[in-house]
This record gives structure tokens, sequence and C-alpha cells, in this order.
């Protein structure tokens, strides 16, 4: 069966008073992974904590895992009210690996919520209703156990920024990889994006690579282990962020094409963390 509509939203579905009352028998957890962001995880932490913390206690806690940063992540993102976290620090017998996948892997073993929400550290173009539109689907609709974001992604920001020219991985990459690969989650607008929740109770239970092809990986285990009703996208509205270089991308292109690959039986194998539920 392919995509459901019933399975997409939009964020103003639902009221923040509605979603705290909705998460009375669970706790969430913010995971903002970041990587030399210095100048931008502190505008990320500061706010979500004042609206969604101080003002209206839809978080319970908000947590950065600091992969390998040369700069002043952690102590920026600790000033801003973060727990942080280096990620070669959390459970040092596991050993460690660089990677954005690794760094929200190893997430689940210093953090406590019911529900994880991932945040990417480098947004400039975004608000804070991020958050609750992603939590949404998981607090008010039980079968469903991973939620995607989707928005409008300009490149640029501000005056300078050219409409729905984002994304170049997504675009070239990763959505001709579905339509070929695995057609049933063709109907997601953008399986990549950094903003996404998911049931710990399911986190735990996918292996993760250490890299750029988490989102992609999860999507795919996600559908293969509980079937795509198990999945939601939220529309988000607008989100732009620090736009990486060619050589950057193509490296990030290799990860994503390598995990899509190795699902299907197909390339070389894949490195990746295996399910954290059997290593507590």
């Amino acid at each position: 069966m392919g995509w459901s509509e019933c399975n997409t939203h939009h964020w103003d579905e639902w009221t923040l008073a509605d979603l705290v009352t909705a998460k009375a028998a669970c706790t969430v957890s913010l995971v903002v992974p970041a990587r030399n962001e210095a100048a931008t995880v502190g505008d990320v932490v500061s706010r979500v904590r004042e609206a969604l913390v101080d003002t209206v206690a839809l978080l319970d806690e908000i947590v950065v895992i600091d992969s390998d940063s040369t700069d002043d992540t952690y102590d920026v993102a600790t000033d801003a009210g973060a727990v942080v976290h280096r990620s070669a620090e959390i459970r040092p017998d596991l050993g460690t690996e660089p990677g954005k996948g690794e760094a929200m892997w190893k997430a689940q073993f210093v953090t406590s919520g019911d529900v994880l929400v991932f945040m990417d550290a480098d947004l400039l173009d975004w608000d804070t209703h991020f958050v609750p539109g992603l939590l949404g689907p998981l607090l008010t609709r039980p079968e469903v156990e991973l939620v995607k974001g989707f928005y409008e992604r300009p490149m640029g920001s501000g005056a300078d920024a050219v409409p729905f020219e984002g994304g170049r991985v997504t675009e070239l990459v990763a959505r001709p990889l579905i339509a070929l690969l695995f057609p049933e989650l063709g109907g997601l607008h953008q399986p990549l994006a950094g903003e996404w929740a998911v049931r710990r109770s399911l986190f735990e239970r996918l292996s993760v690579p250490h890299g750029y092809a988490v989102e992609l990986a999860a999507l795919v285990d996600t559908e293969r282990s509980r079937g795509l009703d198990a999945i939601a996208q939220v529309d988000l509205g607008t989100r732009a962020h620090r736009h990486q270089s060619l050589r950057d991308l193509s490296g990030m292109a290799t990860q994503i094409m390598a995990a899509a690959l190795a699902r299907v039986g197909a390339g070389p194998e894949v490195a990746e963390r295996p399910p954290a539920v059997g290593l507590r």
C-alpha cells in the first residue's frame, strides 16, 4: 500500500495546551546533535527552552550531543541552558565514531524521554513551533511511531533567500533512490529532514549509520518493521540553515547511497551502530 494522506499534517493542527495534556503519560527529550555550530546552537537551545520548558512544560529536557567540535559549541550550548555531552565521552566502553548518526545513537544513553525529538543545530530561519508540530502525531495517535518534518527549503536566508532551491541532496539523491528502491516511501516530502521525532521504543531497536544516512535508514527500517502507518509527516512551514559546500555534500550523498544500497542487498557493507536496546 502507498502513502496515505491522512498521515500528512500541518504544525498548527494542535494547540500547545492540547499537547501538554496529551503528554501527561510520557516524557519528551529534545536532542540537538552538533558539530562546530557555536554560531547557531545557542539560539536554537535558548529559544526552545524559553518557549517549551520555561513557559509551557512540553519538553522535559534539552540535550546537546557535541560531536567532536573544535569550536565553542559545548560552552555556548551549556550557557544557553542545555545539558551537553561530548559524544566520545558517552559510553566509552562502546568506542566512538565521528558523525551525526553516532551522536544521535549515543543520545539514547544520556536522555530519559519516552519520545525523542531531533533538531539540527545550524538553523537560521525557523521557529519553536517545529517541536510541537513534530510531537502532534506521536502524542495524539498511538499507532504513529516516527514523524518527519517537511518545509519550504530556500537557498540562503533573509532578503537573499531563493525559494525552493535548498535540499540539494534530497532532490538529487534521496528522492531518486526512494523512487527506485523504496517507492512505498515516495509520499514523504523530505526524507532527509533533520527535524524528526521518534518513540524511544522504536529508535532503540534501529540500526543507526554513523554519519548522514541515519534519517533515510530510520525510515526504511521503520516501514519494514512497523509498516507505513507508523510514519507521519508534518508541514513545518519554512526552514533555512547553513548550506554546505558541494565537496561536503558529495560525502553526504555517498553515505546515503551506501546505506540505501545496503538495505536492498547491494553495494559495500555499511558501518552502523546496532540496536541500543541490547547494550543497556
